[in-house]
């Protein structure tokens, strides 16, 4: 069966000075407090409400420490430690003091990530446009930025299945990972070319090059992009997939389909499983015209009457939002619909589509035919005709991929189903709905999934246990607990909930002792006795430390 494109449519606080030897009590350490990690080396001391920061300033003051802002409307005032005092050690003594609420260390912010991709902030200037709309409107209006200040996606892989690539275009050339050529069309150039213009302008939607001061940036940032070149026939794509999967892909991107009239050939399907069992995110447009069967692959990634099913599909089948965050009116709609990303503006007023790059040859595109004249589409943007607007579910669908990738990406604890929930969970929908027929579970929001992706805590914790005594000459002995619970960079850590301790005694079975939230816990112990002690840590989200393979510490009860 031919494949279809998605086609472009046209406090009183305590008067003791706050002495270094306090300070040292509290377990601080000689050195000097500098701003290191995102920090000011300030601590930020709020007083009980009602309390006054005169006396706890004063006590400051008096030792040598610095004191900053005060603001009494919101029982404020800022410390910097005592010099050869840390700030962590300081912080346990000021919490000690009548009046105190509370003392957290001063974070700096750091401005929010923004490209400098023109196309971010150059004007719309067509007609009907609302004042104050740039040529990447979607971007923001997908919330992209706030994702990109969590992850920039330069390890993520978008395979994009399509008619090839300008590898030459600047926005696209260094994006490029690998490239396969599966297209058997006569006449047909190798990966890097683009006959009819579709493929390059979806590839830049998923991952034209950031931060490059030229044109646009896609959705996954720093993305790369493994390009597989197709003639659209079933063998093709079948291969496509499968080659897309063994290449690396994290995400792989289809915007095509068929009508829908016939099954899904048996190879895409099996392709398709293929790359559901290696953990790959399936991403495919949904038709070009309002209907409720979308042809496969889409119908094969979200198959009929599962779309409202939050935990259905083997991946993600996505219809057209335009500007008004309505479904495009000529999107396809109903229960294979998975989610929107935005492929359209508005088909009477501004734009004419969604702005991307174009290869710099003459196109499929742009030449008129029986179905109609060409399609009009390219762009001149700062001298460079390499850009086109272009319309269509092919337009959405590369947004949702490159994001899926980068999430992946950012938390590779998740599994593909995973990634493809939180896509769902998060995305953008009037207050009180979930599923509808029009955008499925909503428009892409690409901050609310990062976040919530990188909320997501899979790593258990670590602990240990040790005692300074080996030979215990009185009935008890005092065991110390260490616990924490690291994530991996750019994630956040649940924290750590619980420690179990475990006890062996002369050598007889394991069994739990105590469970317990303290650094320092006393066991007893008998005379002539010995024992074994290891620990197991639980964080907030469940996750449990496994089994030590020996013993933390060894302890003998000695003579009374």
């Amino acid at each position: 069966m031919t494949r279809r494109l998605a086609p472009p449519l046209a406090a009183a606080a305590a008067a003791a000075a706050l002495t270094p030897a306090m300070v040292a009590a509290a377990g601080g350490r000689a050195t000097a407090a500098r701003p290191e990690g995102g920090t000011t080396g300030r601590l930020l001391v709020t007083l009980d409400a009602g309390a006054t920061t005169r006396a706890v300033r004063a006590a400051v003051i008096r030792t040598g420490a610095d004191t900053g802002a005060v603001v009494p409307q919101i029982d404020l005032m800022t410390v910097r430690p005592p010099a050869g005092a840390g700030a962590e050690a300081t912080a346990t003594a000021l919490r000690a003091l009548p009046g105190v609420a509370k003392v957290e260390v001063e974070r700096r912010f750091t401005l929010r990530d923004v490209p400098n991709d023109p196309a971010l902030s150059t004007p719309e200037t067509a007609p009907g446009t609302p004042a104050g709309t740039t040529l990447e409107w979607w971007a923001q209006r997908q919330n992209l930025p706030a994702l990109w200040d969590i992850t920039r996606g330069s390890k993520a892989t978008v395979a994009v299945i399509d008619t090839g690539i300008d590898g030459g275009h600047p926005d696209l050339g260094p994006q490029i990972s690998a490239s396969i050529d599966n297209d058997a069309t006569r006449g047909a150039g190798p990966a890097t070319t683009d006959e009819v213009g579709h493929g390059t302008n979806v590839a830049s939607l998923a991952c034209a090059a950031g931060d490059n001061g030229i044109g646009l940036v896609g959705a996954g940032r720093d993305c790369r992009l493994l390009i597989v070149k197709s003639d659209l026939s079933d063998s093709s794509v079948a291969t496509s997939i499968v080659q897309a999967v063994d290449g690396g892909a994290d995400a792989i991107n289809m915007s095509f389909g068929t009508d829908g009239s016939q099954p899904a050939a048996t190879p895409i399907v099996r392709a398709i499983d293929y790359a559901v069992s290696n953990g790959v995110i399936l991403v495919a447009a949904a038709a070009d015209e309002p209907t409720q069967e979308q042809g496969d692959p889409s119908n094969v990634l979200q198959p009929t009457g599962t779309g409202s099913d939050i935990t259905q599909g083997k991946g993600l089948s996505i219809t057209a939002a335009e500007f008004s965050g309505r479904r495009a009116p000529f999107a396809g709609l109903g229960s294979q619909i998975s989610m929107a990303a935005y492929g359209s503006f508005d088909q009477r007023v501004g734009p004419p589509g969604i702005f991307g790059a174009f290869p710099g040859n003459a196109t499929d595109l742009e030449q008129a035919s029986l179905f109609g004249p060409g399609c009009g589409c390219r762009a001149t943007f700062n001298g460079d005709n390499r850009y086109a607007y272009l319309q269509g579910t092919s337009m959405a669908a590369p947004m949702v991929a490159a994001v899926a990738a980068l999430i992946k990406d950012l938390n590779p604890d998740l599994s593909a189903p995973e990634v493809i929930r939180i896509l769902k969970q998060t995305a953008t929908r009037p207050a009180g709905t979930g599923f509808t027929a029009d955008l499925g579970w909503g428009i892409l929001n690409g901050g609310l999934a990062g976040a919530a992706a990188r909320g997501v805590d899979r790593r258990a914790p670590t602990s240990s246990v040790r005692t300074t005594a080996r030979v215990v000459r009185g009935r008890s002995v005092q065991l110390n607990i260490r616990s924490s619970d690291k994530a991996p960079p750019g994630l956040k850590a649940s924290g750590v909930r619980k420690v179990e301790l475990y006890r062996v005694a002369n050598g007889g079975k394991a069994r739990r002792l105590l469970t317990t939230t303290k650094s320092k816990v006393r066991v007893p112990v008998r005379r002539g006795s010995r024992y074994r002690f290891w620990t197991r840590a639980v964080d907030e989200a469940g996750n449990r430390e496994a089994a030590p393979t020996k013993s933390d510490t060894t302890v003998r009860g000695g003579i009374r």
